[in-house]
């Protein structure tokens, strides 16, 4: 299946695609007006700790939806299965990756909890529209993604780096695609930093998630938080967790905009 293809589909008609095991890159760029979301499945005993980490982590983990404990349904998509409705899959173990599956059924657990948090390809769509240009989806490349030298506030066993995607934007763009982000907070809002990436411990050239930069001339890289921050939290604290593969995300039903 191409891209293409999948364009014209509703969130549920993707859902679907991708249970099926028929789509498993990014979905930068689907279902434009809809909510997409990063993943995060917890076992119960460390639900709690991570839904107060994201209260007072906003910027890279907006929480927009929460399963009740055991269900793999999303009330932002009715009839949706988290354990089969993302492209592809990272389950970490002690914080390593183990695991990339593209179905995490067999993982599943009557304690678990899965987690929404709010994605920034949910503003790209009024960044285009806007005529702000948006180079990865443009190349049909992942946004690059980067481990920064930013630190999250911690809470319980939840600590580490914040990580933040990078969108390289023409100067005289740059804060029309500010106003623009700030508006959907539910969407990571307002950039993290703009400018110098060495301020945030960043080199361009080596995304650690996603895929490489694109840059014109005459581009400003602005860099928002991102939902792969719990990814290396739980790198860095040792954690159980099971999540999305890097740009490959859970499409709801909401609306946007």
């Amino acid at each position: 299946m191409e891209f293409d293809d999948l364009q014209p589909m509703n969130p549920a008609q993707l859902r679907e695609v991708f249970r099926r095991g028929e789509w498993t890159d990014t979905t930068a760029g689907l279902a434009p007006q809809y909510l997409q979301g990063n993943l995060v499945v917890l076992a119960g005993g460390l639900a709690d700790d991570f839904r107060e980490f994201c209260r007072v982590n906003p910027r890279p983990c907006p929480l927009v939806d929460v399963t009740e404990t055991g269900s793999v349904e999303f009330p932002s998509a009715p009839g949706s299965n988290y354990c089969t409705d993302v492209p592809k899959y990272r389950v970490l173990r002690a914080g390593e990756a183990v695991e990339f599956p593209m179905d995490i059924s067999e993982h599943h657990r009557d304690d678990m909890v899965g987690f929404l948090l709010g994605c920034s390809f949910t503003f790209e769509a009024a960044l285009v529209e806007a005529g702000v240009p948006v180079r990865h989806i443009e190349a049909r490349r992942t946004v690059p993604m980067y481990r920064t030298s930013v630190e999250c506030t911690p809470v319980g066993r939840f600590s580490g780096p914040v990580v933040m995607s990078l969108r390289a934007i023409p100067e005289h763009l740059v804060d029309r695609a500010a106003e623009i982000a700030a508006s959907m907070p539910q969407a990571h809002g307002a950039p993290m930093h703009i400018g110098d990436p060495a301020e945030i411990g960043v080199d361009l050239n080596f995304p650690d998630f996603g895929g490489d930069p694109v840059i014109e001339p005459g581009d400003v890289p602005m860099f928002w938080g991102c939902g792969v921050t719990p990814q290396e939290v739980a790198r860095q604290s040792r954690l159980d967790m099971i999540t999305h593969f890097p740009g490959a995300m859970f499409i709801t039903d909401t609306r946007v905009g």
